[in-house]
């Protein structure tokens, strides 16, 4: 993660990042008892503005909404959720407690937190650096078409790591994660050299599973209890348990990184979750 000069004079005073999105997971449980309660009629209002509410589309949305089902009793659904403003995301969460379904709702679990543009991503002088430092010839055939490469892709690169379009893979995980301060094994206190170094080993770990994992991490510092936020999709929920298992191996991972609570959905449309949920 980048820091920017403090400089308070040149700063524009505003909600909204210099670059990239605010971000916030957050998960809910229907209330049964209180559903119970709620006449027929009662429920199908609920349930149509619920719909708008999570309408990707709709007139009030942020500028990304998914909406998944929840495996297991940490919720029944969740909601990814980004935008330039703050307040535009938790509208979200306040129309759906102000709906007629708002009182048999409980949100269980939320992330705050905002994307970034990570101090591991290279930019192009230094991925040329460190070519020459794998043993590349510079300006050798090889080098200049890497190098080439690597100029086309990041653009992209840093496009989708601050303003990403959501995959349309149907399984979704969601944890938080801190880096370790503990007694020699304080990552804060390495030398960037080394920490570089070992999120590329990391990162090299990641692109195994390209084309079957895409991966999204959002900066909580400052925000909520954790530092990371770590969002995958999957075109099958193997490689969840898979990329996941594999990474663990990675020294940035097996030796300084503490994980939070895991949340496992499958991405779906409002509609088809409130059916899951027998709500309708």
């Amino acid at each position: 993660m980048s820091r920017p000069s403090p400089n308070s004079e040149s700063v524009e005073i505003s909600l909204t990042p210099e670059e990239g999105w605010h971000c916030t997971h957050i998960y809910y449980q229907f209330d049964r008892t209180v559903l119970a309660t709620m006449s027929p009629a009662l429920l199908e209002e609920g349930s149509q503005q619920l719909r708008v509410v999570l309408d990707p589309q709709g007139d009030q949305a942020p500028e990304r909404i998914q909406t998944s089902i929840v495996s297991g009793h940490k919720a029944d659904f969740g909601l990814m959720l980004m935008d330039p403003d703050p307040l535009r995301i938790d509208a979200v969460h306040q129309r759906l407690l102000a709906s007629p379904l708002g009182p048999a709702l409980s949100s269980t679990y939320s992330f705050v937190s905002i994307t970034e543009l990570s101090e591991y991503v290279p930019s192009v002088e230094q991925y040329s650096q460190r070519l020459v430092a794998e043993g590349e010839s510079e300006g050798s055939p090889a080098f200049q078409a890497k190098v080439a490469a690597y100029t086309k892709r990041e653009p992209m690169m840093r496009r989708q790591r601050l303003t990403p379009d959501f995959p349309t893979w149907p399984a979704t995980c969601f944890y938080p994660m801190n880096k370790k301060r503990a007694v020699d094994e304080n990552w804060f206190c390495l030398p960037f050299e080394e920490r570089t170094a070992l999120m590329a080993e990391h990162a090299k770990t990641g692109m195994k599973f390209g084309g079957k994992v895409s991966q999204l991490i959002t900066v909580g510092v400052g925000f909520d209890d954790w530092e990371w936020g770590v969002t995958l999709w999957a075109r099958n929920p193997e490689f969840l348990t898979n990329i996941v298992y594999q990474m663990r191996f990675d020294e940035a991972s097996a030796r300084y990184a503490e994980f939070g609570a895991f949340y496992t959905s499958y991405v779906t449309t409002p509609t088809e979750m409130l059916r899951h949920c027998r709500i309708i």
